[in-house]
């Protein structure tokens, strides 16, 4: 993390040895037909880019080249790949966006491109080879239908094997081509722009700040130009609207609920028959929970965001709360030694089905 996070890139061979990948073709094929999956084919045939969007009912022949199947959020849809995608929890999970796998022919690619994330490129099985440009005059080429640099020209090479992984911080051009049939895997960690930032922001600003009153303008003179906006006006509503002037605290509420937003295509699977909240606390007590792999939850010291829902500690028992969120599981122990404030929260969030009894008692 000293050396090469956010500075350059890094081969890690063997990263993961004698692995075996969570996803195969299979369920990578199976996947890409559901429609509340994200998934692209792309094709190069004859030197033509083509992009097809999910659900994909079809796939090219195994036997023609050049075609990568991408499914995006796959930890989403599938416990082993969410289990996966935690050995990356070595970033925090603000950070940490999805797993995306690839399924690509031999030649198979999306073209010389630019990320603006970090991103860990893990080579499941097969061979891929990758070729980066430390070159920062590459831009975007006008009307792609991906995201293609112009004027790629590679500076570096490598081919991964299967436990392979390369480390590319943002802004590295990159390509890489599928040397017979392969699956990678990619680890991407989402790095907002702060102008996308803003318009959420002022909105959760505006939310909770508390300005009263109403604008009054006492002994003013007729107007004698109707049209004009009065100085008078712009001076008193500027010093009100400044009155209230943004702190930390409404920064971090609005980065838990907002970094905690589930993407759009996620659909929780509520029970369909809950206990009550006395059954339901004394299940729990005995077998743990677990969050459920759709569930996003982040925690500050004095207040947590879960899938797009702020609590404070006026609410519930942050501490014991965040415990949670950093295992992501609660042991039958952990779960009997919670106060009575937390089973009201965790009944609701078991109800909206963000949590689940866990599988096993951790």
């Amino acid at each position: 993390m000293r050396e090469y996070w956010q500075r350059k890139p890094c081969l890690i061979q063997g990263a993961i040895p004698n692995w075996a990948a969570p996803i195969d073709r299979a369920r990578l094929f199976e996947l890409a037909r559901d429609p509340y999956v994200e998934s692209r084919l792309i094709t190069s045939f004859d030197a033509q880019w083509n992009v097809a969007h999910g659900p994909l009912s079809r796939m090219p022949s195994l036997r023609r080249s050049h075609w990568t199947l991408l499914v995006q959020g796959v930890d989403l849809h599938d416990d082993a790949a969410r289990d996966f995608l935690s050995r990356f929890r070595f970033v925090a999970d603000a950070r940490l966006d999805d797993l995306m796998v690839s399924y690509a022919t031999d030649g198979g690619g999306v073209g010389p491109h630019v990320d603006s994330y970090d991103v860990f490129l893990l080579q499941a099985s097969g061979r891929r080879r990758w070729r980066i440009s430390d070159k920062q005059a590459s831009r975007v080429r006008p009307g792609a239908l991906l995201n293609t640099v112009e004027s790629f020209s590679a500076t570096d090479e490598w081919v991964l094997d299967a436990g392979d992984m390369l480390y590319l911080p943002p802004g590295i051009a990159h390509e890489g081509v599928a040397l017979g049939a392969c699956i990678s895997y990619s680890i991407g960690f989402r790095a907002p722009e702060y102008q996308q930032l803003l318009d959420p922001w002022f909105a959760e600003f505006a939310e909770h700040a508390l300005l009263r009153g109403r604008y009054r303008d006492p002994g003013i003179t007729p107007a004698r130009r109707p049209a004009l906006l009065p100085a008078v006006m712009t001076r008193d509503v500027h010093a009100k609207l400044s009155q209230y002037q943004p702190q930390r605290a409404d920064t971090e509420r609005f980065l838990l609920r907002y970094l905690s937003e589930p993407k759009s295509t996620t659909v929780f699977d509520a029970p369909t028959s809950a206990p009550s909240r006395a059954r339901f606390r004394r299940a729990a007590t005995l077998r743990g929970l677990t969050l459920d792999r759709r569930t996003r939850i982040i925690h500050s010291a004095r207040a947590l965001g879960i899938n797009g829902e702020w609590i404070d500690s006026a609410t519930a028992p942050i501490a014991a709360l965040a415990k949670f969120a950093d295992r992501r599981e609660l042991s039958s122990a952990m779960a009997a030694s919670l106060p009575a404030s937390a089973w009201k929260v965790l009944y609701q969030w078991y109800r909206a089905g963000w949590i689940a009894m866990a599988r096993r008692s951790p």
